[in-house]
């Protein structure tokens, strides 16, 4: 029974341990801010090219004074095997979070016929 502890360590051990001669990736320009307001700002670069920044800040997201939350933006952008550098621009607040950004999947156009039919509720009250 120990030895099986003790060969399952090892194997953990082994699991664990880097593979091939992949090197940590160097952070060259890192810098953060946080506020007694509650507000706060980061970004970092790495030298893959990796870069990302966030800022963020309290505000009022509902009617009692106790519904406060922090809302949020930044960006990130990476370059992809391919050599293609993507960013994504993002928003984060009492809306969810949205993200953009030019590779990014976007809804078609909404039918003309679903359009009108809206309008038409609305118009008429029910919506």
């Amino acid at each position: 029974m120990k030895l099986s502890i003790v060969a399952l360590a090892f194997l953990a051990v082994a699991l664990a341990a880097p593979q091939g001669d992949k090197k940590p990736i160097e952070i060259i320009s890192s810098n953060s801010e946080m506020n007694a307001d509650g507000s706060y700002s980061f970004d970092f670069e790495s030298a893959d090219g990796t870069k990302v920044s966030e800022s963020g800040n309290q505000k009022q997201v509902g009617p009692k004074p106790e519904d406060i939350g922090t809302v949020s933006k930044g960006s990130y952008s990476f370059t992809t095997p391919d050599g293609v550098v993507l960013t994504v621009n993002w928003v984060a607040d009492e809306n969810g979070f949205q993200a953009t950004g030019d590779h990014l999947p976007t809804p078609p156009p909404m039918p003309e016929h679903v359009v009108k039919m809206l309008a038409d509720l609305k118009a008429a009250g029910l919506l």
